[in-house]
């Protein structure tokens, strides 16, 4: 049986870390925009440098700059039996734009994860993470970016019913044991 999900969560929240258990034992990529975008800014692409612009501000990448990545990330073949969408969509016209990208490539959405985690919880976590794009005010804005523009994606996905929100905060398998009981639910 395919799972193809959606990860959505705040900075820090634990997307990459569930993702990466996601994909381990389910057997499906993560498609993580952050790396995807990471790999084109080292790449020195167009698309890199206009993406590397946006990040250094702490500002969303525009939405057809992303979106052409992950089209071109789930036409892979790894993606043929599912995937984890872990940082898009981040807005309502991404998750449009989503929608009629997967429905166009016979691969609609399973289910929407919401990790939820304390804003200072995500904060600690992030700066002892020590990225260089991670300084308490690059973070602090990200977090009223995804507060203003992402969070009324749960709306959009809780009236398509496929809305589950877990707790993400404790034990990394204990989180995990609770994405797994709503991914399968």
């Amino acid at each position: 049986m395919s799972k193809r999900l959606v990860l959505l969560g705040a900075p820090g929240s634990g997307k990459g870390t569930q993702g990466a258990l996601l994909m381990e034992r389910l057997g499906i990529p993560q498609v993580s925009t952050g790396d995807l975008l990471r790999a084109a800014v080292a790449a020195g692409s167009e698309l890199g440098l206009k993406a590397k612009a946006a990040m250094d501000a702490g500002e969303l990448v525009a939405d057809e700059v992303v979106i052409g990545m992950i089209r071109e990330r789930l036409n892979e073949p790894d993606a043929a039996n599912g995937y984890i969408l872990d940082g898009f969509p981040r807005s309502r016209p991404q998750a449009e734009a989503l929608d009629e990208l997967l429905i166009a490539l016979g691969k609609p959405l399973d289910r929407v994860v919401h990790l939820e985690a304390d804003e200072e919880e995500i904060v600690k976590r992030l700066l002892e993470r020590g990225r260089a794009d991670d300084t308490e005010e690059t973070i602090r804005n990200r977090m009223k970016v995804f507060r203003d523009q992402t969070h009324p994606l749960l709306k959009y996905y809780e009236e398509r019913d496929l809305l589950v929100t877990v707790k993400g905060v404790g034990d990394i398998e204990d989180i995990y044991g609770r994405i797994e009981q709503a991914v399968n639910a």
